[in-house]
């Protein structure tokens, strides 16, 4: 038999209590004192009655919002997660609006499922874009227009929005110039996704002139001012798997057979793809550094390199999120929001060393 009670309100705890209505709801709201006996009589009431508190869904229609913020991934939910970056990057963001009593709703970006909500009619007070694509930007023009806060996360807006920024592309530079400085000159570059459907493959001059995801495209950009030249294989994700399979591309002809002009050094846009990098080298029997030097982006801890240290770049990624739920939280509180811009660290390893003679 399905149980069709329905849920206790504040009137019936006040009628149990033999109070008025406004003094129950006093006693719940906490903001004027109570008689001690009069605070113990309600609570008793609404124990009994199994009322726990006000409906918070009432409370989000007297102040006109859904209490929830939205994150828009550009990645399916399960390729985002395995990112040891947004991971941190989330959790920074839960940290800085915990005071601002709103949940998270994740929501996707990607043409492949058209049977998606459009972004701009999510029921949120707000939206966070995570890794904004130029199709990301058109989308949420619709939610600007209802008047909610917005904040984007490496990623250009629209003006008036605020921006958490990365110094990719000088980061990437800094590193390209390590690399050249060790003497290499023949490399390869493995890339984060050019476009929201993810492709995976040789990066072409067609493909650049319709890319769309800027973080892959400023972090290239940065690379191939000291390697104009570097051939470069978009990857479909931050994996080690795909780090892999674009290694093999640059490393291996099409007889499955070392190149012999294969690069002495291959520069991955993330860690978890340098990751792989490595151990593709190691199936091809390519020892690291003495045969070729790998370095990464992230400094995040990565398992499956035994006694060796990554070289990478070391992004805030924690600090990242904060910064976005400060924002957020402010604009939430009728404040101006503002944009934060975060620098990376270069961090040596052991992945990298001159060319072999």
């Amino acid at each position: 038999m399905t149980n069709t009670r329905r849920r206790a309100t504040i009137a019936d705890v006040a009628r149990a209590a033999g109070v008025s209505t406004s003094t129950a709801s006093v006693v719940f709201s906490g903001k004027v004192k109570v008689a001690d006996a009069t605070r113990e009589k309600v609570l008793a009431a609404a124990a009994d009655l199994g009322y726990s508190g006000p409906d918070p869904r009432a409370a989000s229609l007297r102040l006109g919002r859904s209490g929830i913020v939205g994150v828009v991934l550009g990645a399916d939910l399960r390729h985002a997660f395995l990112d040891p970056v947004t991971t941190v990057l989330m959790e920074g963001l839960t940290e800085a609006l915990a005071d601002a009593s709103v949940g998270l709703l994740l929501l996707r970006d990607d043409p492949r499922v058209p049977e998606a909500p459009p972004i701009a009619e999510a029921p949120v007070d707000a939206l966070v874009l995570l890794g904004c694509s130029t199709r990301t930007r058109e989308a949420v023009e619709g939610v600007r227009g209802r008047g909610l806060p917005v904040v984007v996360i490496e990623g250009t807006g629209v003006e008036g929005m605020p921006e958490i920024t990365l110094d990719n592309r000088a980061a990437s530079a800094t590193m390209a110039r390590h690399v050249a400085d060790l003497g290499h000159s023949r490399v390869g570059i493995i890339t984060l996704a050019l476009e929201i459907e993810r492709i995976r493959g040789p990066v072409t001059v067609e493909r650049l002139a319709t890319a769309t995801v800027e973080v892959a495209l400023d972090r290239l950009a940065g690379l191939r001012e000291v390697f104009p030249d570097a051939p470069a294989v978009s990857a479909a994700g931050s994996l080690i798997d795909e780090g892999m399979i674009a290694a093999r591309a640059l490393l291996l002809d099409d007889a499955g057979e070392l190149r012999a002009d294969r690069p002495t050094a291959i520069l991955a846009q993330s860690d978890l793809l340098a990751v792989g990098a490595i151990r593709a080298a190691q199936e091809c029997g390519l020892r690291v550094p003495d045969d070729l030097t790998v370095v990464g982006f992230d400094g995040i801890a990565v398992d499956g390199l035994g006694g060796q240290r990554l070289t990478t770049i070391q992004q805030p990624a924690l600090e990242k999120g904060r910064a976005a739920g400060e924002q957020v939280a402010r604009m939430l509180a009728g404040e101006p929001g503002r944009s934060v811009h975060f620098a990376c660290t270069f961090r040596p390893g052991t992945t990298a060393a001159p060319p072999a003679a």
